[in-house]
């Protein structure tokens, strides 16, 4: 502002300058206001003569002052100018403050917002290197992901169908078994038809191959929101049809060995029905089925003193507990009843009655073997049983009830002799039912990996039929009524894992039947006869004797021979083996060979003329079994 002031006041100076100074403004040519004048005052001095002195000089100071105003009016238009200058300057500074300030704020701002983004940036950059972290972890699972979806739709370990997962369970077998004393028999071994050197086939051995045992099956599992299902079912050859044999094909018939389901709920409860192993098999989990410890043999008859059966049933189960931490299960069943091995005799003739009947021959009608004597049940054969598991040790704790009915006719009369003979009622029938049954139990402890040691046991009246031997259940009383024979099992396992594809095994089984004996005693007439199971007059004189020519091709049989009478005491065997896997692959299966002798001796109850043999009659038979499997994964 002071220098706007300042240019106004020498503007004023001027113009009082101007009206007292000659003018000495610089024209186009170079030369002066002034003189410019005076060139045109003597030009007009030239022209007008006329003119007066005052005159000229009047209008000389008139165009000076032309000039001069020319030049004012210059100078204020460049004030003007000026100013207007100076204004849009002072509004364009007052501009450039307000836009300093909104730059002073601004760059707080972007100060601040660079702070910020510096924060986020660091966020951003920990959150990029975590991501990279994560996408890479994401990767290698979408890698595994992808190459587990390609294995399951390649090479899956289960099938799917629906809601279902199907586990197809088979292996492949070649088998053999060799034996010192035949029993006609393939991989299946009779225990209580080992053969006593009376018999022909007391003095040839056997060698049968056999692909037989080769198994078929599948597990199906589903869950249906508050129940598991499953379903199992497995198959074998070890059946033999009217037409089997071993001339040229071989062809022996598909049978079942375990069909049926279960439904489980997640508080432990299960119910399981169909064919499957007996409750009185020992078990490895609770009392689950698919679970059951067998024997590690190639024999499908196991081991003597291993208590089993296979047969339909119902088993109903409640888990208290975890297995991985401590576990109990109770379990009770209802199963197939079967009377076997019924044996009566005396070593007075006709001392055993004729009036009683319990089973029927199967008809081919019903379904039946025809073959085959089914036992008339009057209820199933009932199981209870509580397991106990920890890490290392499965125990269990069972009972059984058995009921054995037979019809017999009264005897009215009673005569001996030399004989016994009998008069029976013509018109009435009796019904008998005698109960039976027993308990039974196990303990497996595995204090290594490299070793288990089990010992299981079972004892009671008429459970011959739950024993590998099938010693008999029953006998015969006087009356006619059936009688059950006291039987223990018992059998001891070490089984040993001293390398990963190597199993080493050792057993030792029993089997007994107790001798129950009845006297017979006469309605008219003296004397007294004997009857029931293992009666001490049967004649075993011919147990040791070397039987005359048979006259046959064929032999004779395996059984007892003639005047070798008496019946199974007791059955024993010692067994070791091994079985080493070649191939044990989860994705191609296992190859494995295994290999058993076996040592089984035979006890019968003492009889009359086994003079050399006071404990009675004893024979034994070896045998090897090998065997070939593969598994399918």
């Amino acid at each position: 502002m002071k220098r706007y002031k300042f240019l106004s006041a020498a503007l004023v100076a001027m113009t009082l300058v101007t009206t007292q100074l000659p003018v000495y403004a610089q024209t186009a040519d170079g030369t002066t206001a002034s003189t410019a004048s005076a060139k045109r005052a003597k030009h007009v001095k030239a022209k007008e003569h006329k003119e007066t002195a005052e005159a000229m000089q009047l209008r000389e100071l008139k165009e000076s002052l032309k000039v001069q105003q020319e030049q004012i009016d210059a100078l204020r238009a460049q004030v003007a100018a000026k100013s207007s200058d100076v204004t849009t300057a002072q509004q364009t500074a007052a501009d450039a403050q307000t836009q300093a300030a909104a730059a002073a704020a601004s760059a707080a701002q972007a100060q601040a917002a660079a702070a910020a983004t510096s924060t986020q940036v660091d966020a951003v950059s920990s959150s990029v290197t975590d991501l990279k972290t994560t996408t890479a972890g994401l990767a290698d699972t979408v890698v595994t992901g992808q190459k587990k979806i390609e294995d399951e739709i390649n090479e899956p370990a289960k099938l799917h169908y629906k809601g279902v997962t199907i586990t197809p369970v088979a292996f492949m077998a070649f088998e053999g078994v060799w034996r010192d004393r035949s029993v006609n028999s393939g991989l299946n071994t009779p225990f209580n038809s080992i053969p006593f050197p009376g018999s022909n086939q007391g003095h040839v051995s056997e060698l049968n191959f056999s692909g037989r045992q080769s198994r078929l099956g599948g597990l199906f599992e589903g869950n249906a929101r508050s129940y598991k299902l499953s379903g199992y079912f497995e198959a074998d050859f070890l059946s033999g049809g009217t037409t089997s044999n071993s001339n040229q094909s071989n062809s022996y018939t598909l049978r079942q060995r375990q069909i049926w389901g279960k439904a489980e709920t997640a508080s432990g409860f299960a119910v399981t029905g169909g064919q499957m192993w007996s409750l009185v098999t020992e078990t490895g989990k609770g009392t689950d089925a698919r679970t059951e410890k067998l024997p590690a043999t190639i024999d499908p008859q196991y081991m003597v003193g291993f208590s089993w059966t296979r047969q339909p049933g119902i088993r109903l189960q409640q888990r208290f507990g975890d297995y991985k931490t401590g576990a109990f299960t109770l379990a009770v069943s209802a199963e197939n009843a079967q009377i076997t091995s019924f044996t009566a005799s005396s070593g007075t003739s006709g001392a055993v009655p004729s009036n009683y009947y319990f089973a029927g021959t199967g008809t081919n009608g019903g379904l039946y073997n025809n073959t085959t004597t089914y036992a008339n049940n009057v209820a199933p054969d009932f199981f209870v049983k509580g397991a106990f598991d920890m890490p290392r040790v499965h125990a269990e704790l069972g009972g059984i009830a058995r009921f054995m009915r037979d019809y017999y006719y009264p005897i009215l009369t009673t005569t001996i002799s030399s004989t016994v003979s009998y008069t029976y009622s013509p018109t009435s029938v009796v019904s008998n039912t005698a109960t039976a049954g027993g308990a039974y139990g196990s303990i497996r402890v595995s204090p290594s990996p490299f070793f288990d040691v089990a010992v299981q046991a079972m004892g009671g009246t008429g459970v011959g039929r739950y024993g590998s031997s099938q010693l008999a259940d029953a006998t015969l009383k006087p009356s006619g009524a059936l009688e059950p024979i006291r039987n223990y099992h018992g059998l001891f396992s070490l089984e040993t894992h001293p390398a990963p594809k190597l199993d080493v095994f050792a057993y030792y089984g029993g089997e007994y039947a107790q001798r129950t004996v009845y006297t017979v005693h006469p309605t008219t007439g003296t004397g007294s006869a004997l009857i029931g199971y293992g009666t001490p007059n049967l004649v075993d004189t011919g147990c040791y004797v070397l039987p005359a020519n048979p006259g046959s091709s064929t032999g004779g049989s395996p059984s007892n021979p003639a005047n070798c009478l008496s019946p199974t005491r007791y059955i024993q065997e010692g067994m070791i083996g091994f079985t080493y896997r070649v191939v044990n692959s989860p994705k191609y299966g296992k190859l494995q060979y295994s290999a058993t002798y076996q040592l089984v001796q035979r006890n019968l109850w003492s009889g009359i003329g086994n003079a050399t043999t006071p404990t009675g009659p004893r024979a034994q038979d070896s045998m090897i079994h090998v065997s070939m499997r593969y598994y399918i994964p």
